[in-house]
């Protein structure tokens, strides 16, 4: 496993407390803002490290500021690492310190000949996508209705918690050039699908709710379409004003599910 280190004053190394895992369950709750009922509660961080997940924190000192979970899956003879959760305290955020904990998930993952970790996210979310495709190289080329009800969390805006599954293939060519020049590979788009910048308003005051459940049912249509045809999700462009837009295109390397 990574070994303990260091991301400016903060120190990112693997949690095997009890104790550890309670300050991961109240980092979460204050994340999210999740009823208890909602929340992952510590006994499965405890179980979940012992039969090869992994929860990861950022400290300062004793102050935990950031985490991420991870656990073990197997689909169609493949062994990966499904990345449950990555949260990050407000004032931490845009630091870098997301970035750097998927990467010593990703450390983690080859070192135990791992090569797919797959999360999943809110196709509304714009910074969080954008966050995936273009800092990470994710791709994405499945959707999910609703995976998880609608939830308490106020970030969820009462709408169906669709989720598209983010891919992210470690040893691909894709991936790995990011990594090593720090250059997306450029993505001519066969279709585009787009995300205004008002998503976040409409979904947080009740007059325009409505705004943003027909964005998302548009777009649920589309990118469902989209994938159907054999198109993935390869890059994502934001612009001036703050919307995002998927480009979707055929991806030539294509690895198994």
């Amino acid at each position: 496993m990574a070994a303990q280190t260091q991301f400016g004053a903060l120190t990112l190394r693997s949690c095997h407390t009890v104790a550890e895992f309670r300050q991961v369950f109240a980092l979460q709750k204050e994340v999210w803002g999740f009823t208890d009922a909602e929340l992952v509660p510590v006994r499965m961080f405890v179980v979940a490290e012992k039969i090869g997940g992994h929860v990861l924190a950022a400290l300062e000192g004793k102050d935990m500021v950031a985490f991420a979970f991870d656990l073990p899956g197997f689909r169609n003879g493949r062994l990966y690492l499904h990345s449950h959760m990555l949260g990050v305290r407000q004032e931490y955020r845009n630091t870098g310190i997301g970035r750097r904990l998927k990467m010593m998930q990703r450390d983690i993952a080859l070192e135990a000949g791992i090569e797919l970790m797959e999360w999943t996210f809110d196709p509304l979310e714009i910074k969080n996508a954008f966050f995936n495709i273009e800092r990470l190289g994710a791709i994405a080329r499945r959707y999910v209705v609703n995976q998880y009800g609608i939830t308490s969390s106020p970030l969820q805006g009462g709408l169906p918690s669709d989720r598209l599954v983010a891919e992210w293939w470690l040893r691909s060519k894709r991936v790995e050039t990011l990594l090593e020049t720090g250059n997306h590979p450029h993505v001519t788009p066969e279709q585009t699908v787009s995300v205004p910048a008002e998503i976040y308003r409409w979904k947080t005051e009740e007059s325009t709710r409505k705004n943003a459940a027909e964005v998302q049912h548009r777009n649920r249509e589309l990118l469902q379409a989209a994938f159907a045809s054999g198109l993935s999700v390869l890059g994502y462009r934001c612009d001036g004003v703050g919307a995002g837009t998927f480009e979707l295109a055929q991806w030539d390397e294509q690895l198994a599910l």
